[in-house]
């Protein structure tokens, strides 16, 4: 994904907004999902850096501590229709709201197939947000005629594979990769 990141087109082609919206969550805290802004990059790299060890790892599949310059870039400035990203901030009396979920796909090229990512920070995990995020990005790929979503999970990340199952993805194994598994949503 990250290979596909860097060829993205730096220019907003159209601002989602139908992708704003406030989500009440299971533990009683709230968010804010927007789409990602050039202008988000100093909060994604805190939320990157934010992540425990395992949260990286399972993320990005290697041991980062934070995001280089290009990938920081390739991350933020976006066009938003070939790569979509939505984040999820703090919907609190924070000075900083700070991003505590990412999620996004980029679309192959020459394809309607996209590979899709979502790293939620650890203390924000398992009260509904990867999974809503998840949703609103099924929804909007769907709409903007992706025909599937693709992402590869590792095999030990038993909170992703669960979800991706319970929102209706299956999983194929990758051909000379023990450790990853492609999750796959046909839409």
């Amino acid at each position: 994904m990250e290979t596909a990141l860097l060829a993205a087109s730096p220019h907003i082609h159209r601002y989602p907004s139908a992708l704003i919206d406030r989500l009440l969550l299971a533990d009683g805290r709230s968010v804010v999902m927007r789409p990602v802004l050039p202008q988000d990059a100093q909060a994604e790299q805190l939320f990157v850096r934010g992540l425990s060890d395992t949260s990286r790892v399972l993320r990005f599949h290697i041991g980062i501590r934070e995001l280089a310059p290009d990938m920081l870039r390739a991350l933020t400035d976006i066009d938003q229709r070939r790569h979509v990203a939505i984040v999820a901030q703090r919907d609190d009396e924070a000075d900083e709201p700070a991003i505590v979920a990412d999620a996004r796909y980029v679309l192959a090229d020459d394809s309607s197939e996209a590979e899709f990512a979502i790293a939620v920070a650890d203390e924000w995990q398992s009260v509904g947000l990867g999974r809503a995020l998840m949703t609103r990005l099924l929804a909007h790929a769907r709409r903007h005629g992706v025909t599937r979503l693709v992402g590869d999970v590792l095999h030990d990340n038993a909170r992703m594979i669960e979800m991706v199952r319970r929102a209706g993805g299956h999983f194929a194994a990758v051909a000379g990769n023990p450790i990853v598994t492609q999750a796959r949503f046909e839409l």
